[in-house]
């Protein structure tokens, strides 16, 4: 399964726009990584992270290929999804196949913009979907346990282990609560097993974006709907992203020279959408190391918790087939050395093995045989 994000959200809350603001920025990245869509609602986004810039400039770097995020547009959603209503189907099918969500919510008053429940109440938008999405689990868990509760009762041991763990995913379903917020009461095989079995739609992480106004910038602390959204996101330990899909789509419309004027005039040190894209980022779990040369910066994403064999097969399979070493300086103790070669001569390098896990911020040479 790819590692993406699905956004989803009510009709007009602003999740169009922001999708729309966020495929123009790939396209008029500076990066080298060209925009790319794969169909109409899906983009490729470079991730924004300063690190990289730095250290081309160290290098004399030619060419600069940032790390990327796809993000998924799903669409049509209404009350009775997980009965096929509306588009239920498609967008349950969607939301299946990506790796977490991004959930737009509406914290704007706007009565040229007509809102589907005819009132503006973020918690009650994000409950509406969150609803549907239990309901499609739950559905999903009891058919699972109607094929197997007959072999359970024979004795077969594969099947009474899945009743065990469908047993408990039921009783969290029926009290209408997703099961991101319920993981500590499975073991780790229980969790692989859902994941990688019943994919439920729940178990999924999440980031909510709540979409203001412009007079509520830079961060909403003064709007009402932004700290009941917080409120919500705070008891299920979700990160909150706010900001406002009307200036991003402005930001992507002028000239680049003239965007820090414009976030200034918001109080905004950079447009909101870099947040979201990086919080999409942590929530995969995702970290990145780097290479670095005169020839090409570039920063590449693993999950978290990748030896260094492994973190060299992401450049070729060949790195990792007869991987060697790996010479190792964090990013921050490069910038202060001032060069890679610097850090050479100094002896700052360390010589890493196969079970060196990698940590974020690492600048990698791979030493390979093939």
């Amino acid at each position: 399964m790819k590692l993406n994000v699905g956004i989803v959200g009510l009709p007009n809350v602003g999740k169009s726009t922001i999708f729309n603001a966020l495929t123009e920025t790939a396209k008029a990245g500076v990066a080298n990584y060209p925009f790319c869509t794969i169909d109409p609602n899906v983009g490729i986004v470079n991730v924004p992270d300063e690190r990289l810039y730095k250290l081309a400039e160290l290098e004399n770097s030619q060419r600069i290929v940032p790390a990327t995020i796809e993000f998924v547009d799903i669409a049509g959603l209404v009350k009775g999804a997980s009965k096929g209503e509306g588009l239920g189907n498609q967008f349950l099918a969607n939301i299946r196949n990506v790796s977490a969500i991004a959930h737009v919510v509406r914290c704007f008053e706007d009565s040229d913009v007509v809102h589907v429940e005819g009132s503006v109440n973020p918690v009650r938008d994000a409950e509406i979907i969150e609803t549907e999405l239990i309901l499609a689990d739950l559905q999903t868990v009891e058919r699972r346990l109607e094929k197997v509760s007959k072999p359970a009762k024979s004795g077969n041991k594969e099947a009474k282990f899945e009743v065990q763990v469908l047993e408990k995913a039921r009783k969290i379903l029926e009290e209408l609560k997703p099961l991101r917020t319920h993981l500590d009461q499975f073991e780790e095989e229980e969790l692989e097993y859902l994941r990688k079995t019943l994919f439920p739609l729940t178990i999924k992480p999440i980031m909510y974006v709540a979409n203001i106004n412009e007079e509520d910038l830079p961060d909403g602390e003064g709007n009402p709907h932004v700290q009941a959204i917080k409120e919500k996101a705070k008891e299920e330990n979700a990160p909150v992203v706010v900001l406002c899909g009307k200036v991003e789509q402005e930001l992507i419309e002028i000239p680049k020279e003239e965007r820090k004027e414009l976030l200034e005039a918001y109080g905004l040190e950079e447009p909101g959408l870099n947040k979201m894209i990086r919080t999409g980022y942590n929530l995969l779990d995702l970290i990145t190391y780097f290479t670095a040369g005169e020839k090409e910066a570039r920063a590449w994403t693993i999950k978290r918790g990748t030896k260094a064999p492994q973190a060299a097969g992401e450049i070729h399979s060949d790195f990792e087939r007869g991987f060697i070493a790996a010479e190792v300086i964090n990013y921050d103790d490069l910038i202060k050395v001032g060069s890679l070669q610097k850090a050479k001569e100094q002896g700052l390098l360390r010589i890493e093995g196969k079970d060196y896990v990698v940590q974020d911020g690492d600048v990698i040479h791979f030493r390979f045989n093939v």
